[in-house]
């Protein structure tokens, strides 16, 4: 059985006095036997991630970041390797978020090095796909997740594969208090899963797919009820440390 994850994805949000005040209620909410059914991650933007990495120091919550280059080092100027995260305490990364790939051009190929290079330095690649409101009015929702998960995943042995994590946001539900219905996201991860168990059997029954997409404390319940949603990626809830802890409630629950 898998077991569920809940990560936030802060995104460009938080100054330290807040951040610390943040990190501290999550930690201390999440601390007891009634989450031990999930695993939580927060990833703060990168300037506070050391900051945050020591604040989580024996904690349950693992520490993650929002993006990073798929080069080891050199004359990358504003890049992160994945070896700095590693070495600033990260355990997973976000990479493929469609506001990368839309706001920064990142193709399916950049999304596809950035995984080999992130479970080179033994990180946890957090892959994320979804379509369009337009590609999914013309019925082409399946065909697009499925073809980034392909392409972001397919030269990946099975040993590799099964580290991963994908994450299912439908574009048009993201920071748009829009949210696919539970109906729509199970059949979207139905379909990854089919996917996944083209490329190994065995992966598939192991890897995690969450969904993200303006998820919430109301409507967290009813997403991770359904077998295939694993948790979730959160933008704006995780920026409000009780929002963040009934979902990972829901979460643990569900699992």
């Amino acid at each position: 059985m898998r077991k569920a994850l809940v990560i936030g994805n802060w995104k460009m949000n938080g100054l330290q006095a807040r951040n610390d005040e943040l990190v501290r209620s999550v930690a201390s909410g999440v601390a007891d036997e009634a989450f031990a059914g999930v695993d939580i991650g927060l990833c703060p933007p990168s300037v506070y991630l050391q900051t945050i990495g020591l604040q989580l120091a024996g904690t349950s919550v693992a520490l993650g970041a929002q993006n990073m280059s798929q080069h080891a080092s050199g004359a990358y100027t504003g890049e992160v390797s994945a070896e700095m995260l590693a070495d600033v305490g990260c355990s997973l990364v976000i990479l493929g978020h469609s506001e990368r790939r839309a706001l920064f051009n990142e193709s399916d190929e950049d999304v596809a090095a950035k995984v080999k290079a992130a479970l080179a330095a033994q990180l946890t690649p957090v892959v994320c796909v979804g379509e369009t409101l337009q590609q999914r009015e013309a019925g082409e929702a399946v065909s697009v997740v499925s073809e980034q998960v392909l392409q972001a995943l397919s030269d990946l042995d099975v040993a590799m594969l099964e580290q991963v994590v994908v994450a299912y946001e439908p574009v048009w539900a993201i920071g748009t208090g829009l949210t696919a219905s539970p109906e729509q996201a199970q059949e979207i991860h139905a379909a990854l899963r089919k996917v996944l168990s083209g490329l190994s059997t065995d992966a598939a029954d192991k890897v995690r797919i969450l969904y993200g997409g303006s998820v919430n404390a109301a409507n967290a319940d009813a997403l991770f009820a359904k077998p295939d949603i694993d948790g979730g990626l959160i933008g704006g809830a995780s920026l409000k440390a009780e929002d963040f802890i009934a979902i990972c409630r829901a979460a643990a629950v569900a699992g």
